[in-house]
């Protein structure tokens, strides 16, 4: 799912209200795995948004933040009120995509009550700006988009759990899963991960147990799983195509290796996860 923006409107973000994003047809309930950021907040009604297969509820005064490569699908729009912006990652300056963590895997999808008069201004102020194309040089108005983007998300993602410590072995684990992000399609094998950054497999498996509370292995077969259920849930690929993408010698022991973590094989998932959800109420 590609970034376009509408015409006329400055390339790299959209700011909306959801009761337009539905009346332009937005949302949907087949699986959607974009490659920009949603920030989605709710000032009425509830939206139930399904992200990486994890339910959330977005109550008033909660923020979803879904990031480029997360599949998910939408829930009922119908009765909600609230605002949308999309953005792309280069459309905000470096220094803001490093402070606020935009390309850390794992950053939290849900903030809950969020009770801060600077988030509250900067989304008033994002949707004014935003709406006001004219009144100012376009290069101005992608200015002062631009910074006020910044506001809002590194006002977001400094609510409680937004960040990651900086404690030692939070520093290990960090070097730890931006490895297993770029290399898992390459290797499953601790003793690899731990070789390359220069630790031992004791090491790697502590420190992950204290970040996350599960082991190095699990760590790892945790991405591979998410990256399988996401390419199922949102492509029409075959398996052995998922297969040589992750790294199996072959479609079957891909398919032994889900089986084993998912109590299903393959297929079965891709039907469960494309069935239409029953109306509620």
């Amino acid at each position: 799912m590609d970034f376009n923006a509408r015409v006329g409107t400055p390339a790299g973000v959209e700011v909306m209200s959801l009761s337009e994003f539905r009346r332009r047809g937005g949302g949907g309930i087949t699986p959607q795995r974009p490659d920009f950021h949603h920030l989605i907040t709710t000032v009425s009604g509830m939206l139930k948004q399904e992200v990486d297969f994890t339910t959330y509820d977005a109550i008033p005064g909660s923020w979803l933040w879904v990031r480029p490569g997360q599949v998910q699908r939408w829930g009922d729009l119908s009765e909600v009120e609230g605002h949308l912006v999309l953005f792309e990652s280069d459309f905000l300056d470096p220094a803001t995509v490093v402070a606020a963590r935009l390309e850390t895997p794992g950053s939290p999808v849900q903030y809950d009550a969020v009770d801060d008069h600077g988030v509250d201004l900067a989304i008033e102020h994002l949707c004014h700006e935003f709406g006001a194309v004219g009144d100012s040089p376009l290069d101005v108005h992608i200015a002062v988009l631009r910074h006020l983007l910044s506001v809002l998300v590194l006002r977001l993602a400094d609510q409680p759990g937004g960040l990651p410590s900086t404690t030692e072995d939070s520093d290990t684990f960090r070097r730890f899963r931006e490895a297993v992000e770029r290399d898992f399609t390459k290797t499953r094998e601790v003793a690899d991960y731990a070789r390359n950054l220069g630790y031992s497999p004791r090491t790697l498996t502590r420190a992950t147990a204290s970040a996350v509370g599960t082991s190095a292995k699990g760590f790892i077969d945790e991405r591979v799983m998410l990256e399988a259920k996401r390419r199922l849930a949102h492509s029409d690929e075959p398996a052995v195509r998922i297969a040589a993408h992750l790294g199996f010698s072959s479609a079957t022991n891909f398919g032994k290796y889900f089986q084993s973590r998912a109590g299903q094989s393959p297929i079965q998932f891709r039907n469960a996860a494309r069935q239409v959800p029953r109306p509620q109420g």
